[in-house]
């Protein structure tokens, strides 16, 4: 109900991930679980806080999106908009790979802008208010995409908490991709249709910004957030570099110094 969100949410793929970050609370006010979003609300030194799980995909971030907006801004029982907008801080922390050489393992990113491999966003009117035109348009002309796969778009986060976090991780561009095996370079049995997709986003840069790294999620809160007048922004641990081939088999540790840290500075 809405009475059981706060006004800052912490969002994790991972159901688990929820208890993970309510057990840094002093207290638990409220609790849900239904499939895959479980929730909890309570407090981290004195300041309210939902964490929420989303589950893996933008699928399931368009699900998300919508039901916290209505949480905030609609009437339930009437299905009407409240005259004044409440704006949530929404935080995504996630785990995700590097795809650049000299991004360590066990370091975090933070994620400047999302670019989507997925289409979600254009299924929206608005879309392109909210899309960094620059970098969708450099994109465009400078990589070549197959054509028929769906056409990039970046979208930035919130300026406000990119400079809260920016001294605490490894600022770059993060690629969400729509599938983990194909979409993100992967393959077992089946062949790609661009065996050189990671290359062609490694090598990618414009105005001092570059590709540093995969997950499943970024886009859709980004752009979504952006056109619902949210503030949004993502900080991954990663715990594997595509490039090198290094990873963390057991990186519980770093998830929570990153909880930890996200906590510290909301």
């Amino acid at each position: 109900k809405p009475e059981n969100l706060a006004d800052t949410v912490i969002v994790v793929g991972d159901p688990g991930r929820v208890r993970e970050i309510s057990e840094h609370f002093s207290n638990i006010e409220y609790t849900s679980s239904n499939r895959e979003f479980n929730t909890c609300t309570g407090y981290y030194k004195g300041k309210r806080i939902t964490a929420l799980s989303t589950g893996i995909g933008t699928d399931n971030c368009d699900i998300v999106m919508h039901e916290l907006d209505a949480l905030a801004n609609f009437e339930l029982k009437t299905r009407v908009m409240k005259p004044v907008h409440r704006s949530l801080t929404i935080i995504r922390i996630g785990t995700s790979g590097s795809i650049q050489p000299d991004v360590p393992v066990n370091s975090f990113c933070l994620s400047t802008h999302a670019v989507g491999l997925d289409n979600l966003l254009y299924f929206y009117k608005g879309a392109m208010d909210v899309i960094d035109r620059g970098l969708t348009e450099a994109f465009a002309t400078r990589v070549p995409w197959p054509e028929n796969l769906s056409k990039p778009y970046f979208v930035e986060g919130s300026k406000r908490l990119i400079e809260t976090f920016r001294p605490y991780a490894v600022a770059g561009i993060t690629v969400t991709a729509p599938g983990f095996y194909g979409p993100q370079g992967r393959f077992l049995k089946l062949p790609l249709t661009d065996p050189d997709m990671i290359s062609k986003l490694r090598g990618f840069s414009h105005d001092g910004h570059r590709i540093v790294n995969f997950e499943m999620e970024t886009s859709a809160l980004y752009g979504l957030g952006a056109l619902m007048g949210h503030d949004m922004v993502t900080i991954c641990a990663l715990i594997a570099n595509r490039a090198t081939g290094q990873y963390n088999p057991d990186h519980k540790m770093v998830v929570n110094d990153l909880i930890t840290m996200v906590l510290d500075h909301i």
